[in-house]
């Protein structure tokens, strides 16, 4: 149950999946903790006076944590919802602008910069183009950062599919993305390379990769809340999602105590530009 494709989506798909909820995308998807920035800092030698490109803002939760470092932000987002709630939610700061594109059509206006992150964003770009041209808009020496979240579980730890499993099949029989997370310890022993989009060859040098445990709570209203966020959710046709998603709070309500975690692995992986 991991928001990340097992296929390649078409990556114009991104402002239409999501851009139809980006209040709830903001409410109630995780942001990144603060020491996975000051990892991000110490690692690149970020500054103030550094230039930063973030490729698939969303609502701009990893992009106020950009901004707060000082540095010169430039923002991409292809929903026209989803950016222009990015721009509010960012507007107290100046060192930052947020533009509407794609990041395989966006014009970069012969602009260069220090840094390039993408915050769970960069499955929907087209690997093909992305990763030569995320080469291209950095300076030498620069750095590619991907920022993510992995859904994991523990041992003996209730967890809501193990609990809703049933429900899952009954209301859509055979969708083979519906599985158990993985253990956190085994993902864990993941730390190589720019784990599930495709490997940009030479393009950058050896990754640096960081993990951070986070969890979130809910209640079960909540919890069908945050899955209403999740793109494997928003593909469903209103009439399958939306009565799933009613059963699985009530099983959480009955049998949970009205308590459920979404445990996550955030991760970190800083590569540098190859020359």
């Amino acid at each position: 149950m991991t928001d990340a494709p097992k296929t390649r989506p078409n990556p114009h798909d991104l402002g239409r999946v999501f851009n139809e909820v980006p209040e709830l995308y903001d409410r109630v998807r995780p942001g990144y903790p603060d020491e996975l920035f000051a990892d991000l800092v110490a690692v690149t030698g970020m500054d103030d006076k550094s230039s930063v490109l973030e490729v698939g803002c969303g609502t701009g939760q990893a992009t106020r944590s950009l901004a707060a470092l000082g540095c010169s932000v430039t923002a991409i987002e292809p929903g026209l919802e989803m950016a222009a709630l990015a721009r509010h939610r960012i507007s107290s700061f100046r060192n930052v602008a947020v533009e509407t594109s794609t990041f395989e059509e966006w014009d970069d206006r012969g602009r260069r910069f220090d840094a390039l992150v993408a915050a769970s964003s960069w499955h929907w770009v087209d690997l093909s183009i992305g990763w030569q041209r995320a080469h291209d808009v950095l300076h030498p020496g620069g750095w590619m950062a991907l920022l993510g979240h992995v859904v994991v579980r523990r041992p003996g730890e209730p967890e809501v599919y193990a609990e809703t499993a049933d429900l899952h099949e009954r209301f859509c029989p055979g969708n083979p993305d519906w599985g158990h997370p993985p253990l956190e310890d085994d993902v864990r022993t993941t730390d190589e390379g720019w784990g599930l989009v495709d490997d940009p060859g030479g393009l950058f040098g050896p990754t640096i990769v960081r993990w951070y445990p986070t969890v979130q709570w809910f209640n079960g209203d909540g919890f069908a809340d945050h899955l209403r966020s999740l793109s494997l959710y928003r593909r469903l046709d209103r009439d399958i999602r939306e009565p799933l998603l009613d059963a699985i709070a009530e099983r959480i309500r009955t049998r949970m105590g009205d308590r459920a975690s979404r445990r996550y692995l955030s991760v970190l992986r800083v590569g540098q530009r190859a020359e």
